[in-house]
C-alpha cells in the first residue's frame, strides 16, 4: 500500500547480504493520504463497536498455522445464532453480534479489569448503512489503531497496516454495498524487537482503536494530497496539489484564498499533480504564536473540493539562532505524552481533552512550544496547535532498543514517518519533524537515521529536522562538562538532547547550575527532556527527598540556571506536563504504574515546579516584550 516518490538516496549498509549502496532507496507515500479526512464526506463510525479477545488468534490461523476455518472468522458477516438455528451441527466459538459493546474510539485499557495490561488480538466489528453509487468511491480510513491492524468489510480484507499512531486508508469501492454494511477491525497490540517501537518503552502503548473509524465517500475522481504553504524565501506561496482517479491528468484545478484576494486557476499535468508558485500578497500576516492567524483556503477539481485552514509561515536556521518568520524565536515548551487527565484514561483524545493539556501549556507555563512525544499525536491536537498558537515538534517512535539492522524495521518507520508528515505537512504549529529519541550510537543506527532524514528532506524542504539524542559527559577537574558529540549532529539542523543530572547520575543537585555545556558544531540546541519525579501532595520541606514536590522544584531551579549558562541553547521541552502510565514504573507508593516526572498530576493537580517553570517563561516574555519596545 505504498508509493515511491522521486528521492534517490544511497546507503551502505549490508542487510541480508544485500548492500543498500547497490539498491536505489526512494522514500514511501502511503497510497491514500486523503488530505483533511475529517471534512470529507460519509459516516463517523464512532461509537458503539462489539469486540472480542483473541489471544491465540484463532480467527486467522488454525491449529497448524493454516487460515481459520468456518466457525472461527471473526471477520465473517454473519448472525450466529441463526446460522447455529439452520445448521445444529455448525460450531462457533465466538458471536461478535452478542459479544460485550464498547465506545469508539478508546483504548481497550479501560473496557474490562482484566484488559489493563493486556498483549494481543482483539475484534472490533459494527455494521453501518450505505448507499452505493455510481462514479463515486468508498474508503474505511483508520485515525490510528495500536499497532497491527486488519480491516474487514463485508468478510472481505481491504488492508493490513502496521504503526500504532499513524492514518490508514483502504479503498473498500468493490466491497460495499447498498444497504447494511458490516466493518471488522481486528487490532493486534503485541510488537516484537523488530517493531517500531519495540516492546519495551517508558509509557503506556494503549492498544485499541484509539482515533476515530470513518466511512468516506468521493467522487471518482478526488483530491488526494494538498500541500499548500509559505516558501522559506517568505515571499512566495507553494502550492501542490495531488489528484487520484481516472480524470486526474489535465484536470482543470482552483486554489482560492478568499481574504487574500487569491484564485487561481490552472490545470494538472499528466500525473494528475499541480504545482504552483506566485508572490506572497503584501497583506498576508505571518503565523506566530503571538497571532496564530489562519486563512481558509478551498481547492476545487473537477466534482471535488477540499477545504482547509492554513497558516503560513517560515522556520529556519542561522548559525546558532532558529528564526520564525526571519526573527529569533526561543523555544519555551514543555513535552506532552497523548493521555487526557482523569485517574484513569484511555487515550480518549477529543477537542476538549487535548485543549485542556495545550491550555495548561499556553496560559498557565506561558510557553509557546510543545514537544508531541513520542510517537505522531492525533490530528486534532495539532489542528489546536495552529489554532492556540503553539510551536510543534512531533515525532516518530524510533525510541531506544531499535532493530537497525532489519530492513523491515527501517521499511516501518519510513512509512510511519511519511504518514505522519503528509498528514500534517499543512500545519503552521509544525516547526520540527523528530526521527529517533535516545538512540544509543553505532554505525548501523546512523545510517538508519540518516535514511530518515533524507526522507525528511525529501518529503518536507520547509521545516526542521531534529532527534533528541544522548551526550557524553565527564569531570574536566574544574567541574562537570557535558558535550554534544553525537555524530547525527552533522545531519540535523537542530540539536537536541536529553539531560537528568540531579535525577539519574553521580552529580549532586546541588551543583547541577554548575555544569557547563560545550559544541563545536555551530547549531541551535534544545534540552528536548530534563525532569524530576514527585507525587503531587506529597512534601518533606526539611532535607527533601526524592519524589517530594520540594526536590522536584529543586531540580527545576538547579537545571533553569544550568540552561542559563548554555550560549546556544534556543529552547526547552522538560519532561512532563502531566504525570503519564508507564507500567515499568512499579514503586508501589510514589508511582503505582505512573510516571510521575509531570508538572501536574494525572487530575491536574500543579506541583510546586509548575510554578517555577511559569515564572522562568514569564520574565523571558517580560524580557522579549522590553527588547522589541526598545
Amino acid at each position: 500500500m505504498l508509493k515511491k516518490l522521486g528521492l534517490i538516496a544511497t546507503c551502505i549498509f549490508v542487510y541480508g547480504g544485500v548492500s543498500l549502496a547497490q539498491v536505489e532507496i526512494t522514500p514511501t507515500r502511503p497510497e491514500f493520504v486523503v488530505a483533511n479526512a475529517a471534512s470529507r464526506d460519509g459516516q463517523d463510525l464512532s461509537g458503539s463497536w462489539s469486540y472480542s479477545i483473541d489471544p491465540y488468534r484463532d480467527g486467522l490461523y488454525g491449529f497448524h498455522g493454516s487460515p481459520s476455518g468456518y466457525g472461527h472468522q471473526r471477520f465473517a458477516p454473519q448472525d450466529v445464532d441463526i446460522a447455529t438455528r439452520r445448521a445444529p451441527s455448525a460450531l462457533f466459538e465466538y458471536d461478535m453480534a452478542r459479544s460485550p459493546r464498547v465506545t469508539l474510539p478508546s483504548s481497550w485499557t479501560n473496557h474490562a479489569p482484566e484488559m489493563r495490561h493486556y498483549e494481543g488480538l482483539v475484534w472490533y466489528s459494527r455494521t453501518f448503512e450505505a448507499k452505493k453509487k455510481r462514479g463515486e468511491r468508498s474508503f474505511i480510513r483508520v485515525g490510528a489503531a495500536n499497532y497491527t491492524a486488519r480491516v474487514y468489510l463485508n468478510g472481505e480484507l481491504a488492508g493490513t497496516h502496521e504503526g500504532g499512531f499513524t492514518p490508514f486508508t483502504f479503498e473498500v469501492t468493490d466491497l460495499v454495498k447498498s444497504g447494511e454494511n458490516n466493518v471488522t477491525i481486528g487490532v493486534d497490540s503485541q510488537r516484537t524487537d523488530k517493531s517500531v517501537p519495540p516492546p519495551v518503552t517508558d509509557w503506556e502503548t494503549y492498544g485499541g482503536i484509539t482515533r476515530p473509524v470513518q466511512f468516506i465517500t468521493t467522487p471518482e475522481t478526488f483530491i488526494d494530497d494538498a500541500w499548500v504553504r509559505l516558501d522559506p524565501d517568505n515571499r512566495h506561496i507553494r502550492v501542490t496539489v495531488r489528484l487520484d482517479g481516472p480524470k486526474a491528468a489535465s484536470q482543470p484545478i482552483q486554489l482560492s484564498i478568499e481574504e487574500l484576494g487569491i484564485d487561481l486557476r490552472e490545470e494538472t499535468n499528466a500525473d494528475g499533480i499541480w504545482t504552483a508558485v506566485f508572490p506572497a500578497p503584501e497583506r498576508l500576516v505571518r503565523w506566530s504564536p503571538e497571532n496564530p492567524k489562519l486563512y481558509d483556503v478551498t481547492i476545487t477539481a473537477g466534482e471535488d473540493d477540499l477545504a482547509e485552514r492554513i497558516g503560513f509561515r517560515t522556520i529556519s536556521v542561522e548559525g546558532e539562532d532558529i528564526l520564525l518568520n526571519g526573527k529569533p524565536v526561543y523555544l519555551r515548551g514543555i513535552s506532552m505524552h497523548e493521555e487526557e487527565l482523569g485517574r484513569d484514561p484511555s487515550r480518549v483524545m477529543t477537542e476538549a481533552a487535548a485543549r485542556a493539556l495545550l491550555t495548561e501549556i499556553k496560559d498557565g507555563l506561558n510557553g509557546n512550544f510543545v514537544r508531541l512525544a513520542h510517537y505522531p499525536h492525533s490530528e486534532s491536537t495539532v489542528r489546536l496547535a495552529d489554532e492556540m498558537g503553539l510551536l510543534v515538534w512531533s515525532e516518530i517512535p524510533v525510541y531506544w532498543r531499535i532493530d537497525w539492522e532489519d530492513e523491515g524495521t527501517l521499511d516501518a518507520a519510513r512509512a510511519m514517518l511519511a504518514e505522519n508528515i503528509l498528514r500534517d505537512r499543512n500545519r503552521a504549529s509544525v516547526i520540527l519533524w523528530s526521527v529517533a529519541n535516545e538512540t544509543p550510537v553505532s554505525e548501523a543506527r546512523n545510517i538508519f537515521l540518516n535514511t530518515l532524514i533524507d526522507d525528511v528532506r525529501e518529503l518536507d524542504d520547509t521545516r526542521l529536522v531534529t532527534a533528541a539524542l544522548l551526550t557524553s559527559q565527564s569531570d574536566q577537574g574544574d567541574g562537570e562538562v557535558a558535550r554534544v558529540d553525537d555524530p547525527l549532529v552533522t545531519s540535523l539542523d537542530v540539536m537536541a538532547v536529553n539531560t537528568y543530572n540531579g535525577w539519574y547520575g553521580n552529580v549532586p543537585l546541588a551543583e547541577v547550575h554548575e555544569i557547563s555545556w560545550l559544541s563545536d558544531h555551530g547549531k541551535p540546541m534544545i534540552f528536548s527532556e530534563y525532569g524530576a519525579g514527585a507525587q503531587a501532595g506529597f512534601h518533606e520541606v526539611k532535607n527533601p527527598r526524592k519524589f517530594t514536590e520540594e526536590y522536584q522544584a529543586e531540580y527545576y531551579r538547579q537545571t533553569l540556571a544550568m540552561a542559563d549558562r548554555v550560549p546556544f541553547l534556543r529552547g526547552m521541552s522538560p519532561w512532563i506536563l502531566k504525570d503519564f502510565r508507564s507500567p515499568r514504573r512499579q514503586h508501589p507508593i510514589y508511582q503505582q504504574g505512573w510516571n510521575r516526572k509531570g508538572l501536574i498530576s494525572e487530575t491536574g493537580e500543579r506541583k510546586e515546579a509548575f510554578d517555577i517553570l511559569a515564572a522562568y517563561y514569564r520574565t523571558m516574555t517580560e524580557t522579549s516584550d522590553e527588547t522589541s519596545t526598545e
